[in-house]
């Protein structure tokens, strides 16, 4: 099971701990299911940048980034080193920690 620290750059919003989380879920689905606003336009199908999150700690803990996911990721806004799109960060077997920053989504921005 996981432990999964959500942070946030948009002002006012508190960071969120979700503790036991089941493998085999995307960020992007544990962030639906507790009520985390994280914009998911395509899906979840990684056909579009919107659900670009920064992925700060336990990336070992996820699949690697696809050639795919990349193309869509240099589309998303303020791009970093660690930033992936939370549909594809679906959780392996196994426990530990992740800790995930959502960039600000209060600016609206095209794909």
């Amino acid at each position: 099971m996981y432990t999964i620290k959500f942070k946030f750059e948009q002002t006012g919003l508190s960071p969120t701990v979700i503790e036991n989380v089941a493998p085999g879920q995307s960020l992007l689905e544990v962030a639906l299911d507790n009520n985390i606003e994280l914009h998911h336009n395509c899906g979840m199908v990684c056909a579009c940048s919107t659900c670009h999150i920064y992925l700060e700690k336990g990336e070992h803990f996820v699949p690697d980034i696809t050639d795919k996911e990349e193309d869509f990721i240099d589309r998303a806004r303020n791009p970093r080193i660690n930033s992936r799109l939370g549909c594809q960060c679906v959780l392996e077997q196994g426990s530990g920690v992740i800790e995930v920053t959502v960039p600000d989504q209060s600016v609206i921005h095209g794909d």
